[in-house]
């Protein structure tokens, strides 16, 4: 297994599972405790995972963006094609309100480790895709996580697509309002003070 941290949101990280090729066929190693304890050090990710779901989606599905302030995924892609997208939500973060997209396919195998806190989705490019996810909390209803519009122009995430299929939920997200935004663009007062100290 080799990883590597996001510059954009430090603590995403980005990971090519132990892989096999012969000529049968391929084999991947996509979980493996030992190994993958070492985000609880570097990263603050659990060390225990207690959920695994997988979905399947046609070409232009757009899942997302959900998230709670709980729940660590690992997330890849089994079959396909997909653009995982990360925003940090998180209000304490220097990276808040920002974004950071991902390729996951079954070629390169990528995984992408998601922090608590963070919004995640992924829009699928090829004609049917099958997303694996391991969570760290046990799912408790949408109503228990947060609903980011996909096309939020506080955001301004860029998609290869205009018109995606998506959930009545996905539908419904409302904007982020000026009050979860205005402090991501503002400047750190505390930084300012030192500079001119």
């Amino acid at each position: 297994m080799e990883y590597k941290f996001s510059d954009v949101i430090k603590d995403v990280a980005i990971i090519t599972p132990f892989k096999h090729y012969d000529y049968r066929g391929e084999y991947i190693e996509t979980f493996n405790q030992q190994y993958y304890e070492v985000f609880k050090y570097n990263a603050g990710a659990p060390v225990r995972w207690v959920q695994d779901d997988v979905s399947t989606s046609v070409r232009n599905t757009l899942r997302g963006l959900h998230g709670d302030k709980h729940t660590w995924k690992l997330v890849q892609c089994l079959y396909g094609s997909m653009l995982a997208t990360i925003v940090d939500m998180r209000t304490e973060s220097p990276s808040y309100l920002k974004w950071i997209q991902i390729p996951i396919n079954d070629k390169n195998r990528t995984q992408v480790l998601i922090p608590a806190g963070c919004a995640n989705g992924h829009l699928v490019m090829s004609e049917f895709g099958i997303f694996s996810y391991k969570q760290s909390e046990y799912y408790n209803g949408a109503g228990n996580q947060f609903t980011i519009r996909w096309d939020d122009p506080s955001l301004d995430i860029t998609w290869p697509i205009d018109n995606p299929i998506l959930s009545e939920r996905d539908k419904s997200a409302k904007l982020l309002e000026l009050k979860d935004t205005v402090t991501a663009f503002l400047p750190n007062v505390d930084d300012i003070i030192k500079q001119h100290a």
